[in-house]
């Protein structure tokens, strides 16, 4: 029987909007703070670090980094945006994709895991929080839109899968690299004779026992009748009883010393150091595309969560005050030895399931990451890396989705083009070049799409005021007059296409005195598309036909006034409705 998440007893009550509360949310909820709301974030913090732990040194693994730097990029980031922050439940840190992006555009740079490297992270950290903030700052984030929905989740799945292909030199426990995925699995199928076994059967065992946490194990509980909020707890404690088992087994049968099991190794007890990355501007221009490609990724994705789980709880974000938010949480990254964060998807939804509601569960999580950075770090000093490589490989495994192209066919087909050039690119150039192809030629499919728009003859239909297309209606139409409905704004990529169309329809009527151009769909028009428009007025006046106008909307009335448009066509061209023009030409 299905179940579903209750909506908590009770709100956060929130402080106007304004004042100090525009600017450090956290007064908002933090001042007032309802205490019926603690045993609800407590426990989400708590189950959400239970999460993050493993995950974070898995991403940092992944990143080419340390594994403490994932915890270190769980601490002070996640506070940060807890305080100015205005989603309750987006949790921030480290993630698949952005340590992807990490790994491949710092390690053309310098070695992974080097000192270099480690330096160069920390600055990208720097430069994708100073990014995202000023975006937030100058409330510029409707750049971000040029990352239409195919480019994102065709870049998703082939970054999904770039991302377990790259694992397998972890579960496999021998050497596997490559700048593509097909050279990665070229080398793993040719040195498959290398194969550790040990390593490779706890790395199997890994992903088995957490596939079963994830698929198998929340039905069989919520049919047991545990309550949902049990069911969450034991399922996202998966990767740490992974983690703690794979760990058991290595230490009891020292495998890292007789199997050669490859194991995490000591790590440094305490919380994140101060850091500052003394490099020069040229490594900023270098770490220039890589940083973009992070904003762009990144920001779109938590942005998104956010708003989804903000309204499941019947709340709002404020997308520029989230840059702030999530730029100044990058920032501290690169202050305190992290690398670049954003809010997760897996993770913000467990956060939500497990009923956080304000900041403080972020604050808890932080907290709790904390503790064990400061006590309990030698708990993962016999940690098989094949456990962390798997953790990862099943993290991104629900981000394959095979189905979303189909359905984007189904919609619009230059879409679909626009998905699969993007997976093509990702997969075969490289991450960073991919998504700047996919952003790129989703731009050109829609100037193309543009630059021919749907152009109808309308007639009237029977007796009404309403007037529909002559190719799919039965409509009246008149030999003198002809009115004309153009589908799309009007700008220098599309006058050429109208002006062409217009004069084509102009010479098929030879007893036609006046065309009436319907702007019901147009929402501006550029000077070039002005330009094209006084030109046409000339050469119909020369055929002995006059354009009118009708429907043109509000804002763009205006842009023609200021233009002297209106003036030089004569106000009284101008109609409020296609019917009062058509009236107004004796024709209805």
């Amino acid at each position: 029987m299905a179940t579903t998440q209750p909506l908590p007893t009770r709100a956060p009550r929130a402080v106007q909007a304004s004042g100090l509360g525009r600017y450090l949310p956290f007064t908002r909820w933090l001042l007032r703070y309802d205490r019926a709301n603690l045993p609800s974030d407590l426990v989400a913090g708590i189950v959400t670090a239970i999460m993050l732990i493993p995950q974070s040194m898995a991403y940092a693994q992944l990143a080419g980094l340390p594994p403490q730097t994932g915890l270190y990029a769980s601490v002070v980031p996640l506070i940060i945006y807890a305080l100015l922050g205005t989603s309750g439940q987006l949790s921030v840190g480290p993630v698949a994709i952005t340590s992807l992006l990490v790994f491949s555009g710092v390690g053309a740079l310098a070695e992974p895991g080097s000192a270099p490297y480690i330096q160069l992270v920390l600055l990208l950290a720097l430069m994708v929080g100073a990014v995202k903030l000023l975006l937030g700052v100058f409330r510029l984030g409707v750049v971000l839109n040029f990352i239409s929905h195919p480019v994102l989740a065709a870049f998703t799945t082939a970054s999904a899968l770039i991302i377990a292909t790259g694992q397998l030199k972890y579960i496999l426990g021998y050497k596997v690299g490559g700048e593509r995925i097909y050279e990665t699995l070229y080398q793993a199928a040719e040195g498959l004779g290398k194969t550790n076994l040990v390593t490779l059967a706890i790395g199997l065992t890994s992903i088995t026992l957490l596939l079963f946490f994830r698929k198998g194990l929340r039905p069989l509980l919520t049919k047991a009748g545990l309550k949902p909020l049990a069911v969450t707890l034991i399922v996202s404690g998966a990767p740490l009883v992974t983690v703690l088992l794979g760990s058991l087994a290595t230490w009891l049968l020292r495998l890292d010393q007789t199997a050669g099991v490859a194991v995490v190794g000591a790590i440094p007890a305490g919380l994140s150091p101060l850091s500052w990355p003394g490099l020069s501007l040229a490594d900023a221009e270098a770490l220039a595309p890589t940083a973009a490609t992070i904003v762009l990724v990144s920001v779109v994705e938590s942005i998104a969560v956010a708003k989804a789980l903000a309204s499941k709880r019947r709340q709002a974000i404020e997308p520029n005050q989230e840059l702030i938010a999530l730029g100044a949480a990058n920032l501290a990254a690169g202050l305190f030895s992290g690398y670049p964060v954003t809010g997760g998807f897996a993770r913000s939804v467990v956060n939500f399931q497990a009923g956080a509601i304000t900041g403080l569960a972020s604050l808890v999580t932080a907290t709790a990451i904390a503790v064990i950075l400061l006590f309990f770090t030698p708990l993962f000093y016999f940690l098989p890396q094949a456990v962390l490589a798997a953790t990862v490989i099943v993290a991104v495994f629900g981000l394959v989705d095979f189905k979303e192209p189909r359905h984007i066919w189904q919609a619009n087909r230059s879409d679909a083009i626009t998905w699969g050039v993007t997976f093509a690119a990702v997969l075969l150039l490289g991450i960073e070049t991919g998504i700047f192809v996919g952003v790129g030629i989703s731009l050109v499919l829609y100037l193309w799409r543009t630059s021919r728009p749907h152009i109808a003859v309308v007639g009237r239909l029977g007796e009404s005021e309403v007037y529909r297309n002559v190719l799919r209606y039965d409509v009246t139409t008149w030999p003198t007059v002809v009115a004309v409905r153009v589908d799309e704004s009007l700008y220098f990529a599309n006058t050429r296409y109208l002006e062409e169309a217009l004069l084509k329809i102009v010479a098929e009527r030879p007893e036609l005195r006046h065309l009436i151009l319907i702007g019901s769909a147009i929402n501006f028009i550029d000077s070039s598309a002005l330009h094209t428009l006084e030109s046409l007025v000339a050469e119909l006046r020369d055929g002995g036909v006059q354009l009118h106008l009708a429907e043109i909307k509000g804002p763009v009335m205006d842009e023609l006034k200021r233009a002297h448009f209106v003036e030089r066509l004569g106000p009284e061209r101008f109609h409020l409705t296609t019917h009062s023009a058509m009236s107004a030409l004796g024709c209805a």
